[in-house]
């Protein structure tokens, strides 16, 4: 596959809302799917919200039941890859931040728990840190996904992208007040890895926290195909894989690597 066409949900779901917001994702995901995608893809923590603390064990999936009986039926019928985002999911007794991936089949071929949490909003304080890292193919092109706060840490998408990886998924929920944030480093990760982004936030308002949207899909070079204003919005773009290799070769990052000196 020399093009894959991705389609990020820039969702404005209700917060502590699981029931209408699965409803409303479904809604989405059929929508998209008229573009005719090879890859859906859905923000962070889609079925609560970033995140009520209240009551948070008792309104997450449990054991990604949820997602996994509509995110794979949903793939299956429309034949389409679906990059679920993440979702509060109790595993264990225990909440963690979940993302979910599926092929066209339906198979739940890989899941990922938020590495790095979110101190400042105490995502620490309610959530479990992952403790590994993801890759995963669709349609023989190797991708990699990270949760919102993870894309601050370069050493992670590196120790990625030394798999040899094309696309970065990055779900978010990354609010308004830190975009230029959200642009700078979605754009960095691409740029010093040569690889793809699909960066998908949401946007609306969660209590007082407003949701920046802003969704894109960058290039090897970091530039935007397609970028998405603040509200709920459908964005569509091709990934053109043929530039992938002349771009590594004019700026061989990977060749030129000093990774005896790095100590970090």
């Amino acid at each position: 596959m020399l093009i894959m066409r991705v389609s990020a949900i820039q969702m404005d779901m209700k917060f502590a809302d699981p029931a209408y917001n699965f409803k409303h994702a479904e809604e989405l995901i059929r929508e998209a799917a008229a573009s005719k995608p090879d890859v859906i893809v859905l923000p962070e923590t889609w079925n609560t919200g970033f995140f009520p603390k209240e009551n948070l064990k008792e309104l997450s999936d449990k054991d990604g039941a949820a997602v996994k009986d509509m995110c794979s039926a949903l793939a299956h019928e429309l034949n389409v890859n679906i990059v679920a985002g993440s979702v509060s999911n109790v595993k264990n007794d225990k909440v963690y931040n979940t993302a979910y991936v599926f092929d066209r089949q339906g198979a739940c071929i890989a899941e990922y728990d938020k590495t790095h949490l979110f101190a400042p909003m105490g995502e620490h304080d309610y959530y479990e840190a992952g403790t590994h890292v993801t890759t995963f193919e669709l349609d023989g092109k190797k991708c990699g996904i990270i949760i919102c706060y993870d894309v601050r840490f370069l050493e992670l998408v590196r120790t990625l992208a030394l798999t040899g990886l094309d696309v970065l998924f990055v779900p978010a929920q990354w609010p308004a007040l830190r975009k230029y944030h959200w642009d700078t480093l979605t754009a960095a990760r691409s740029i010093e890895n040569q690889m793809f982004v699909v960066a998908c936030n949401s946007c609306g308002k969660a209590g007082e926290t407003v949701y920046g949207g802003s969704s894109h899909i960058l290039d090897p070079w970091g530039n935007p195909i397609v970028a998405a204003g603040g509200s709920e919005v459908i964005l569509t773009g091709d990934l053109d894989f043929s530039v992938i290799e002349g771009i590594r070769a004019s700026i061989n990052v990977y060749r030129d690597r000093r990774p005896e000196l790095y100590h970090v």
